[in-house]
């Protein structure tokens, strides 16, 4: 369009007739006029356009070359759209760039997958940008019509328009992203999603029904059935059901009905199985959300309340740390941590009560790092204890054991002692931390003396090759046996002693270097001997040959 209607035609209305008097420049004598004029045409004269606006429909263009443009009929509802994988229901006609007819869909409204190719590209493109009861007409150009069940190209058609009238479309989630496990919403819930779904910790109230993935789909649990119509209620956050249950009921709406399929690692594999359920069973949940109850919210309670309130959540999250329970038990402590930037402590008193929670919370939260292979994490957080209270025990006792997980044992014997200098109290604690580091620190040297073992009787020429023996086989290492808390506070030292240690594999560069520091202290001044040697021998060798 020239430059001149491009300005003027947007200030008419609906059946307006007007005259424009554009200069050369606003229209074929621009610069980059995009339309051609005649050769003899007057492009250096003024021009008058006399224009009638019939009608204007809203539009959207949805590809960036112009191949897919959408001009909407009738508004939908909603916010929100189509996308891979939802199922969609929608009343489609097509016709040719010259009106003629190709096929139509009116009466049944046509079924597809949202991401399958079972419609042409420029249509799917374009529907994914409609809301549900949306009317429009999408234009789509011949580079985006693509094959498909419902339009087989069989002529050379530049441009398809198809009127679609988006009757429904079911929200399909894969929840993991490699379908695995799979949430289909089977009944539209109250709200907007996903304002109106219980994303925080709630308490929640559910029917569902249980059923194996096999023909014959069998009923293991209905709540309905066995608990004389009674609903589940549960708080989320909290491990109380299987993680692929709370995952989905996390993203449904009030009134939702969901049928989700999940894998056994999110089922019944890690959380008690019921009768009739096999293990590496895979299954199918019919789950309806009744409603749920928000957290209470902090705003304007006194400090005693909030303080309540936080112990109430730590208590559970230190439920959970006995349960083995670490990312969860660490999201509860974090919660409140999060919850404390708003806290503003009135006097002393306050004050200390206050810190004393935070530096505890960190220290649980250090606790979860360590039990979960984190320990850089979890000096970390026991770093922002100790820069405000340098000499706090626990928090040295606490960065210790990380610095032992991580193998830096210089560090940790420095915590250890600091330990007794700042509280004679803790001397228990802190010599029975410095005798497990000692057999750490043994156990260490022992491997890395067997990686060097031989290594010294090898002739000059395949000191390399050992060395890439050594790269070879340290990679085999494993961490040695994790850190157990022996501390008696009231947080989680006597609860952390029931759970189950388990051995993570580390970067040997990480876990072998500190001892191997040591030990090639020792022996470095051979080795500095042998290599001086070698070089002293090449150098002759070169001069009288």
């Amino acid at each position: 369009m020239i430059l001149g209607l491009l300005e003027g035609i947007p200030t008419m209305h609906k059946g307006e007739i007007a005259m424009f008097k554009m200069k050369p420049e606003m229209h074929y004598a621009e610069i980059d006029c995009p339309v051609s004029a005649p050769e003899n045409f007057p492009k250096d004269d003024e021009l008058h356009f006399e224009i009638e606006l019939l009608d204007f429909s809203k539009a959207k263009i949805a590809s960036d070359d112009l191949g897919v443009i959408k001009k909407i009929l009738n508004e939908g509802e909603g916010w929100e759209s189509p996308r891979e994988p939802y199922e969609v229901k929608a009343r489609i006609s097509a016709k040719s760039g010259d009106g003629h007819v190709i096929f139509s869909h009116t009466e049944e409204p046509y079924f597809f997958t949202f991401g399958k190719s079972e419609v042409p590209k420029g249509l799917e493109i374009g529907i994914g940008t409609m809301a549900r009861k949306e009317k429009a007409v999408i234009y789509v150009r011949k580079q985006y019509l693509t094959e498909s069940p419902l339009l087989h190209i069989d002529q050379d058609l530049e441009e398809v328009h198809f009127e679609v009238e988006l009757v429904h479309f079911i929200q399909v989630r894969d929840m993991l992203g490699d379908g695995r496990l799979i949430k289909r919403r089977i009944r539209d819930g109250r709200g907007e999603f996903p304002m109106d779904c219980p994303l925080q910790d709630s308490r929640l109230s559910v029917h569902y029904k249980g059923m194996l993935l096999n023909e014959e789909k069998t009923v293991f649990y209905d709540s309905k059935i066995d608990n004389n119509d009674q609903p589940l209620e549960f708080s989320s956050g909290e491990g109380l059901v299987p993680e692929g249950f709370e995952m989905c009921t996390r993203l449904m709406l009030p009134g939702e009905i969901a049928l989700v399929t999940c894998p056994p690692d999110y089922a019944y594999d890690k959380f008690p199985r019921p009768p009739g359920v096999s293990e590496g069973a895979h299954v199918q949940w019919e789950i309806e959300l009744l409603g749920f109850e928000t957290p209470r919210d902090w705003t304007g309670l006194n400090f005693q309340s909030i303080m309540d309130e936080a112990d109430k959540i730590r208590s559970t999250g230190n439920r959970l740390f006995k349960e083995g329970k670490f990312e969860l038990a660490k999201a509860k402590y974090e919660k409140v941590l999060r919850e404390f930037n708003h806290v503003n402590p009135q006097d002393e008193d306050e004050g200390k009560i206050f810190g004393d929670t935070r530096n505890m919370l960190h220290l649980n939260v250090a606790a979860c790092l360590l039990k979960m292979g984190e320990w850089r994490k979890s000096i970390e957080t026991c770093n922002k204890v100790l820069e405000a209270k340098p000499g706090h025990v626990k928090g040295l006792y606490r960065r210790g054991m990380a610095y032992i997980a991580g193998g830096e044992y210089d560090d940790a014997r420095n915590d250890f002692n600091m330990m007794i200098k700042v509280d004679k109290s803790s001397e228990a604690d802190a010599t029975a931390a410095l005798l497990k580091l000692k057999q750490k620190e043994q156990e260490a040297e022992s491997k890395a003396r067997k990686q060097f073992k031989g290594l010294f009787d090898k002739r000059p020429g395949e000191i390399t090759e050992v060395g890439s023996e050594i790269r070879e086989e340290s990679k085999t290492i494993e961490e040695v046996d994790e850190t157990k808390d022996n501390d008696d506070d009231e947080t989680l030292e006597e609860e952390g002693a029931t759970t189950v240690s388990t051995e993570r594999k580390r970067k040997w560069s990480e876990k072998a270097w500190p001892f191997l520091k040591n030990v090639m202290l020792q022996i470095g001044i051979q080795l500095g001997v042998v290599l001086i040697g070698i070089l002293i021998f090449q150098f002759v060798s070169a001069k009288f040959t």
